[in-house]
């Protein structure tokens, strides 16, 4: 393998140029300025985006116009790379490494006006304003979960966080856990982190909004959801009310084997959890009016959360088992680490695969699914309980419908209950819905009876477990 066939095989971003364009400098320099913001990259000289080498006349002269363009107009001034390759035919090429930078943003200076590139996809394009305020944040080395507000530690109360910490740690928590965990400073004054996690959070966009859908699609509009719910308050609350929103419209098929039963949920719900906790984690919370949203069809869960990849990437592009750890809000990381809600740094990732990995039945054909933009991170996690090849979604041979919902529901009526406490009870909207997926089944599989089995019509009918 030549020196050239070795570069473009261990190239990652990049951007190719056939010549320097000494009289239109923006078209490379914004380059520079993206790659400086985010990891880095690579500008290669005297060669076409169809990796033909076309070489350059005079290498040196071409450096040090490179070099005085980017001292001028690039500020701060980025760590830059020069390597000059030649091929056995003789011509010459390029290399301008940019190492990615700690003093964001850098900016391509012109006419006055001061611009910050970022990478979308393959493209350089100024930085949206959001993105923008995140690269003044990490040049500064802060994070916007780190940003100090208004509120004092005793303004506010912190019950479901206090509370969790004690069932699962066995730690009573002081203000002096406070202040090491990061959540406020010395004299009482909250950071945002310790906002999220108050009761009575009043960030607005930090919420979470979970949609049951009837089908495939949202097609039918609010009137096709079968249910839906909005969680907001601290963090904790929002993870664990979303967790249970999903158990409670998913099942639990079994199937019986010769000498055992062998569970078949719809998901896998510990990697449900991590995707859940990432997205509340890692999710861009600068971004006023957006929330993270759950949204359930019939043959897969979708968790979207703002924000693209911190360093600019996208996931798709990237191979998923090996993806660094950027923690956007590094304090809510660290307290969903210690409460062993999310793995070791960097492997949440890999712990959602190998989780999907390990249910019964499962094919790469239901590998969960990662997609971001430069503003959104999607991930989907296929029902493995869903023909995907098919539109009906049955089970067959011994399989048995379980569902999570049905057992909450027999829990409830070790009382005798009206149709309308049960379907209050469980969240349902949809009286039709209710009597169709839980209540009919129900009394078919013997296991709820009426009080008033002679008048199922009665306007006091109750329902009890039998």
């Amino acid at each position: 393998m030549t020196t050239i066939e070795k570069l473009l095989v261990e190239l990652t971003d990049c951007d190719f140029k056939e010549k320097l364009e000494v009289n239109k400098p923006k078209s490379w320099l914004k380059s520079v300025s993206a790659f400086a913001n985010e990891r880095g990259g690579r500008l290669i000289f005297g060669m076409a985006d169809d990796k033909t080498v076309v070489g350059l006349a005079d290498i040196k002269h071409d450096i040090d116009i490179i070099s005085k363009q980017i001292k001028e107009k690039i500020t701060p001034l980025p760590t830059v790379d020069f390597q000059a390759f030649q091929t056995e035919d003789g011509r010459d090429i390029l290399v301008v490494e940019v190492i990615a930078g700690n003093e964001t943003p850098y900016f391509y200076s012109a006419d006055s006006n001061l611009i910050a590139f970022v990478r979308i996809g393959s493209d350089s394009q100024p930085a949206p304003p959001n993105r923008l305020r995140e690269l003044v944040m990490k040049g500064k080395n802060l994070s916007f979960d780190a940003l100090s507000t208004e509120y004092k530690v005793d303004d506010l109360t912190f019950t479901m966080f206090d509370a969790t910490f004690k069932k699962e740690k066995k730690q009573i928590l002081t203000k002096n856990d406070y202040i090491s965990f990061g959540l406020c400073t010395p004299d009482g004054t909250l950071v945002n982190a310790g906002l999220m996690f108050s009761d009575e959070c009043p960030l607005l966009q930090s919420r979470v909004f979970c949609t049951h859908w009837n089908g495939l699609d949202k097609s039918g509009g609010s009137d096709d959801a079968i249910d839906d719910k909005e969680f907001d308050g601290d963090l904790i609350s929002q993870l664990l009310k979303s967790h249970d929103f999903i158990k409670m419209n998913s099942k639990v098929r079994w199937k019986k084997m010769s000498d055992h039963r062998v569970d078949k949920p719809d998901y896998a719900y510990r990697a449900v959890f991590e995707a859940l906790a990432n997205s509340l984690m890692h999710r861009n919370y600068d971004v006023v009016g957006s929330e993270v949203h759950v949204d359930m069809y019939d043959d897969r869960l979708e968790i979207y959360s703002p924000g693209g990849m911190p360093d600019g990437t996208l996931i798709q592009e990237r191979d998923i088992r090996d993806v660094p750890s950027t923690r956007r809000n590094p304090i809510i990381a660290e307290i969903f680490h210690r409460l062993d809600y999310v793995e070791r740094r960097g492997s949440g990732f890999k712990k959602i695969l190998s989780a999907t990995a390990d249910l019964y039945g499962y094919t790469e054909a239901y590998a969960p699914e990662f997609k971001s933009t430069s503003t959104a991170f999607h991930v989907i996690f296929k029902n493995m309980n869903y023909n995907l090849h098919g539109n009906t979604g049955q089970d067959t041979g011994q399989d048995t419908g379980q569902d999570y919902r049905m057992n909450a529901l027999l829990n409830y009526c070790e009382i005798a209950r009206t149709r309308k406490e049960m379907q209050e009870f469980i969240g349902i909207s949809s009286r039709e819905y209710f009597n169709k997926s839980l209540l009919v089944p129900l009394l078919e599989f013997g296991q709820l009876k009426m009080t008033i089995p002679d008048k199922p019509s009665s306007r006091n009918q109750r329902y009890i477990k039998a």
